[in-house]
């Protein structure tokens, strides 16, 4: 019955994916700034960024494989379109429904010294590899006194709402994994940070889980750099510099966020800082401080439930660095502690409304 069930989501994402007219974002995409130094740069959606990552580095090291369940076709959101046709199906392959396989796959090709880049078709369905994560490929090298390790595992994965995908095409899971020490874990926001961050998290010397914000795989349209590029890990971006109060976000929320800071401004004469997280674990706790001791409000916002959410990892940190700075109460605006539901996704999401409201109420408090 799982079997058949994801399959049908399969077809039905491939649906609600490629159609150019259907898209139901509860967000406006804030294309990332064009830089002189990026070189030449071609306009790429978030998709073709992460594919034209990994064509980089099947390209330049002959000992890397790309693998995962229908990756051979392209997969569901086309990500590894043209892998197989180019490199052969030796090195880029699709694999059994299995992703606790798939996982340990990987760590075995890594231990071994291949770069494995390994697909999970979606992040709901990454649960039956926690072991394989969590209890291996996050331990191996601590477990072994670094005689060994499995670094050179990457697991990319889509994740979070998409519009239409209800309770198992919808999830968030990234603080589940981020309790992990000896894992990296990333979030990017736009297709320029997807080709940067990924080609970092393949290249790094940890096993790292890519989250991939599939709302943003054709939505997100960038000026992304034609030639090989890395973006630093554990580094947080500061996108919008501001005075009266910190907003935190990773992933689709950052764009959420980004239009409340707007609003803002315009129509309350408050000014937002915007920080993207980018990365979960480790995350950037320096620039996240600097922040709040400057405006001394904070909303963490997140589609993930409240109870448990990476939210309540930051709120903490900051009550401990920030305490004596706060002139208002730490706010995290979230999804709720309920599965992610189909028809109620509209009322469910952390939407600007809900996000301007808590501005509102923090500059007043």
């Amino acid at each position: 019955m799982r079997t058949f069930n994801k399959y049908i989501s399969l077809n039905l994402s491939n649906v609600f994916c490629c159609c150019s007219k259907r898209y139901s974002s509860h967000f406006v995409y804030h294309p990332e700034k064009t830089s002189v130094a990026l070189g030449k740069t071609s306009k790429k959606n978030m998709y073709q960024a992460i594919n034209s990552a990994m064509d980089v580095v099947l390209n330049s090291d002959p000992n890397s494989v790309v693998f995962g369940e229908d990756v051979g076709f392209g997969g569901v959101f086309r990500c590894t379109s043209g892998l197989r046709e180019r490199y052969g199906k030796d090195r880029v392959f699709n694999t059994p429904l299995c992703e606790q396989g798939i996982v340990g796959f990987g760590i075995g090709l890594a231990v071994a010294g291949t770069t494995a880049i390994a697909e999970i078709q979606f992040a709901d369905y990454m649960y039956p590899a926690f072991d394989q994560l969590v209890n291996e490929a996050a331990k191996y090298r601590y477990r072994s006194g670094n005689l060994f390790d499995c670094g050179k595992l990457t697991v990319r994965t889509p994740c979070s709402a998409v519009g239409h995908g209800a309770l198992y095409h919808s999830q968030s899971p990234e603080s589940f994994y981020a309790h992990s020490p000896g894992l990296k874990i990333v979030i990017p926001r736009s297709a320029q940070t997807a080709k940067g961050l990924l080609l970092s998290c393949i290249r790094d010397q940890n096993p790292c889980i890519f989250f991939e914000p599939k709302i943003m795989y054709r939505i997100a349209v960038d000026d992304v750099p034609d030639d090989e590029y890395e973006l630093p890990l554990g580094k947080a971006d500061v996108l919008v510099k501001g005075s009266d109060i910190t907003l935190i976000g990773w992933g689709t929320q950052v764009h959420v966020l980004l239009e409340v800071s707007e609003i803002a401004n315009k129509d309350y004469g408050i000014s937002c800082e915007v920080i993207d997280l980018a990365t979960i674990l480790p995350w950037d706790k320096k620039t996240v401080a600097t922040s709040v001791k400057k405006t001394g409000r904070v909303i963490i916002s997140h589609e993930a439930p409240l109870t448990g959410g990476f939210g309540a990892e930051i709120a903490a940190s900051i009550q401990e660095e920030c305490f004596l700075y706060l002139e208002s109460p730490i706010r995290r605006v979230t999804g709720y502690d309920t599965p992610f539901p189909h028809v109620f996704e509209k009322f469910y999401l952390p939407n600007k409304w809900k996000c301007l409201q808590a501005v509102k109420e923090l500059v007043n408090y």
